[in-house]
């Protein structure tokens, strides 16, 4: 197999050579590394990039056209942009994967002729060898490079560990969640440590909690410099993602795309979503991606005409201020009503005053049916509470479970599930997993339909990667009957392993050969991540973790 061939198509990035200077990070700094006019510790630099494709009928398609960008060391920056921008397109332009029709891409100074020595990416699609365990996939990269088998062993076990995967070394892609296999695609780009860090779409794949819990992730990645990456580029149509992450937003329109803005974030970290900052730049930017700003600008413009023609005297005394007012105002509410989600690839249309009346409705009917629900529920677990079934693992992913944790702990005095639901674009019946799994390891409160977060949760939010881990293990083995039998069944035997047919024939014994799978599956997912015991799929084989022993 020709692994150069076959990663060059996975992920583009070599370890550089590049003298470490000693540098600041600009997130630490109000002015940003990033607006630093003498370029010093510009990383890639593009000029004027325009792209254009010839389809087989020989018509010309222009994608880009004629767009100037420096990426700086100690940043992250966003491209926003709505489907046509050509966003991923002028990404792999900077990563050298893509010759631009006329243009140039320099990295450290020096012209690209191939692909970015100092960049590697992480895709939407995973782009993971499913016949790879995670180890192997993240060992790829080095292994085509000629990084002998111990050093590369080393420093993919470093990344796994850096990004929350150790305990699934041996695991394949088919037996882990979406937010895991992206997990994998971050180590394998992190073991290159490269100079800059691509991520294009790396989280419109995964649910909305999931994705939560990795963005999360990955800012704490790199507010705590672990991961000696000088700087990230992602590519998002999620305009609240961007807010959340980036210093600087680059704005891109479509067809073909080109520069509109590029805008600083000078929002200190954490950023709360809720706080009105927050809303006001998400709301900034909605407005220059659907061109509300320019519109804003000529109705001033216009009404300054009119008042300077003919308005009274009255108006005539200050025109710019009550043509800023009236304009202003409603540009905010066609903008309120456009679209709240504010993502770019989904624009709505605002309703007229005559829908209120049923739109009110529609709200009651909807709160009503996710009460009744809500009830139900409750009312189910208290039945499931006096008898043997209650022991059945929730069927959640950690990393799901945190996600749901990074959203209720924004909420101070917590949050009604049905209003968590519409904020999430989630049915609440999709939740329970997730609130039952939080309930049962300590992690959530929930009365009368209101979610709280626990002391104990809000300490998992906010730990890093290992101390998160141990913390989970240990609530496991206080909470999850399955997860300790499983521990107990293993540190009793002589080798420390047993077969995993054996705890599904104990399963099955209890419940049905579908629920049997589901449990254990769950079950082995919750051990990997607390780093109590490993499984392996081919020997189907359960054996204690190192760090367990």
């Amino acid at each position: 197999m020709n692994f150069n061939k076959l990663y060059k198509t996975v992920a583009s990035g070599t370890e550089t050579g590049t003298a470490t200077a000693t540098r600041t990070r600009s997130r630490h700094n109000p002015k940003y590394a990033d607006l630093d006019a003498n370029g010093t510790h510009t990383v890639i630099e593009a000029s004027h990039i325009s792209q254009s494709f010839t389809s087989e009928k020989g018509n010309e398609t222009t994608v880009l056209d004629d767009i100037s960008f420096n990426l700086h060391e100690g940043a992250i920056v966003a491209i926003l942009g709505r489907s046509g921008a050509g966003k991923s397109t002028f990404l792999r332009i900077l990563a050298g994967l893509i010759q631009p029709t006329s243009g140039q891409v320099s990295y450290r100074g020096k012209a690209l002729d191939g692909p970015n020595p100092g960049v590697a990416l992480v895709f939407q699609t995973f782009a993971l060898m499913p016949w790879l365990t995670v180890q192997d996939n993240v060992e790829l990269g080095l292994e085509a490079r000629g990084v002998p088998r111990e050093e590369r062993h080393k420093r993919a076990l470093e990344a796994i560990d850096a990004i929350g995967l150790d305990g699934f070394e041996s695991a394949y892609p088919k037996e882990l969640s979406g937010g895991m296999k992206q997990r994998i695609g971050i180590a394998r780009a992190l073991v290159l440590r490269p100079d800059a860090l691509f991520m294009d779409e790396p989280f419109s794949a995964l649910d909305v909690l999931t994705a939560e819990n990795l963005r999360q992730e990955v800012l704490k990645l790199w507010n705590n410099n672990q991961s000696g990456i000088k700087s990230i580029l992602i590519v998002t149509h999620n305009i609240e993602e961007a807010v959340q992450m980036a210093d600087r937003v680059v704005v891109l329109g479509s067809h073909p795309g080109h520069l509109i803005a590029q805008v600083p974030v000078n929002l200190p970290r954490p950023r709360d979503k809720h706080s009105p900052e927050f809303e006001a730049m998400v709301d900034k930017l909605y407005a220059i991606l659907t061109g509300q700003e320019s519109q804003r600008s000529r109705q001033i413009t216009q009404k300054k005409a009119e008042n300077a023609a003919g308005a009274t005297s009255g108006a005539a005394q200050n025109p710019t201020k009550d043509s800023v007012q009236t304009s202003s105002s409603k540009s905010d509410n066609d903008n309120k009503s456009a679209n709240s989600s504010k993502s770019t690839d989904n624009q709505g249309n605002g309703n007229g005053s005559g829908q209120a009346s049923g739109t009110t409705d529609d709200h009651a009917a909807a709160q009503a049916a996710t009460n009744e629900k809500l009830a139900a529920h409750e009312n189910n677990t208290k039945v499931k509470e006096n008898n043997a079934r209650a022991e059945l693992l929730p069927n959640a992913t950690p990393g799901g479970l945190a996600g749901l944790l990074d959203v209720v702990s924004n909420y101070q005095n917590g949050v009604d599930l049905a209003d968590l639901a519409a904020d999430l674009s989630f049915e609440v019946d999709d939740l329970f997993p997730l609130i039952d799994a939080g309930t049962m390891l300590g992690l959530l409160t929930v009365s009368n339909g209101h979610c709280t977060i626990t002391r104990e949760g809000d300490r998992w939010c906010h730990a890093d990667v290992l101390e998160a881990k141990q913390l989970f293990a240990q609530l496991v083995m206080d909470h999850a009957p399955l997860v300790r039998t499983i521990d107990r069944a293993l540190r009793n035997h002589p080798d420390r392993g047993l077969r995993g047919e054996l705890i599904l024939d104990l399963l099955r014994s209890q419940h049905t050969d579908e629920e049997a799978q589901q449990q254990f599956d769950i079950a082995v997912t919750w051990g990997r991540y607390g780093e109590l015991f490993d499984y392996d799929a081919d020997d189907d084989q359960l054996t204690l973790d190192e760090a367990n022993k």
